[in-house]
């Protein structure tokens, strides 16, 4: 068992480290409260290759996997630059397209997702079903060779920024009748495709979105994979390079809120000369903050390193074990230095409450704790289903 990054991965890291610093966590705001996207930074990655790290190199890629990925992604976390759309255009579109699209869509898509040049991100929760696949209401029908699809989508981030969606819907088996689901690569601007933006209390230039899908017409070659038995594998594909990145820059995003809190309680003198950093009642939390985000560091690596070898189902299980333990650390790491700094915890200059909603978010989506409970409950305890 080997915890050290490979010394590929130890430059990868560094890289974008010095990338996310040379932005910072000032950019991110000012983006984000002037209603504006961090398309310098999105571009300046894409160029430098960070964006397709994960991409095979015949598409223009890095040629590594998720863990590479997840390095990117907690990187620029750390630096106070949280890209959601590295999350849902290269972990999930990439992912997807690149295991179970068509040639042909393989070399449509991934080398624009490679360096950034074209985004597509994500369209699976409903208003009523949520994410739960087996419950969507948004049908995709045959028309001659052509698709038509009819549903709505809800908190689909990014629509705004990217040229295709990447729509979840459910098909009919023409062997069985029942439906089943399959996903397609539906042009931003398709007509029949509209969208209205939600306004979020979460501080991010990355907007979220209800769709509305009125018989939007596709060709044959929008879905994804040769056939319709590529639906589920292809969805499950993007499901754990999903979890594990957001768990990544969760724990980026952790890392950076100690660090802040940790400059500011070492060099704070109010009492006798002494750093308040000095007094365990400040030092503690901040102490085992630290720890929970190395836990779910380890666990990152860990589920990242089962995905990348081909070992899915162990995958899925750490990987949601990740987002569920990132989703904590953060949400404790933020709230913690808050805390840490007193007032100045809460002053868009010290750059901590600016994540509260973010990391606040991280523990509904995508997948929300509680369903993460279960999954465990049920996989790993062998519980009977509670739902």
């Amino acid at each position: 068992m080997n915890f050290d990054l490979t010394p590929e991965q130890d430059q990868l890291r560094d890289a974008v480290r010095a990338l996310g610093r040379r932005y910072g966590h000032g950019y991110f705001v000012a983006k984000a409260k002037a209603g504006e996207h961090t398309t310098e930074l999105w571009e300046e990655a894409g160029r430098l290759g960070y964006l397709g790290v994960n991409i095979p190199t015949e598409y223009g890629g890095g040629g590594g996997g998720i863990t590479e990925l997840a390095i990117v992604c907690e990187e620029l976390a750390a630096a106070g630059c949280p890209l959601l759309l590295l999350v849902v255009s290269p972990a999930i579109a990439a992912t997807v397209i690149a295991r179970h699209g068509t040639e042909e869509q393989r070399k449509r898509h991934l080398p624009g997702l490679a360096d950034g040049s074209r985004k597509i991100v994500f369209a699976i929760t409903e208003p009523d079903a949520g994410s739960n696949f087996h419950r969507l209401g948004t049908v995709a029908r045959r028309d001659g060779d052509d698709w038509l699809l009819t549903g709505r989508k809800v908190y689909i981030s990014g629509v705004d920024e990217a040229q295709h969606v990447l729509v979840v819907a459910r098909t009919e088996d023409a062997t069985t009748g029942k439906l089943k689901p399959a996903l397609f690569i539906v042009p931003t601007d398709a007509p029949g495709l509209e969208r209205a933006k939600l306004d979020m209390e979460i501080l991010s230039p990355e907007n979220q979105f209800l769709l509305y899908l009125d018989d939007v017409r596709l060709p044959a070659d929008a879905l994804v994979g040769e056939s319709l038995d590529a639906g589920l594998p292809a969805l499950f594909a993007g499901l754990n390079p999903e979890r594990i990145t957001v768990a990544a820059m969760g724990a980026g995003t952790g890392r950076y809120a100690i660090e802040r809190a940790s400059e500011y309680t070492a060099t704070r003198k109010i009492w006798g000369g002494r750093s308040i950093g000095s007094h365990q009642g400040v030092a503690h939390p901040l102490a085992h903050a630290a720890v929970q985000v190395e836990l779910a560091r380890l666990m990152i690596h860990k589920a990242a390193t089962l995905y990348d070898e081909g070992r899915d189902l162990e995958a899925g299980i750490s990987g949601n074990m990740a987002k569920y333990a990132a989703g904590e650390a953060a949400a404790l790491a933020v709230d913690t230095a808050v805390q840490a700094l007193g007032g100045a915890g809460m002053t868009t200059e010290y750059g901590v409450a600016t994540l509260l909603g973010a990391v606040r978010a991280g523990r509904i989506a995508p997948v929300s704790r509680e369903m993460i409970l279960n999954f465990v409950a049920q996989h790993v305890l062998g519980q009977d289903k509670s739902y």
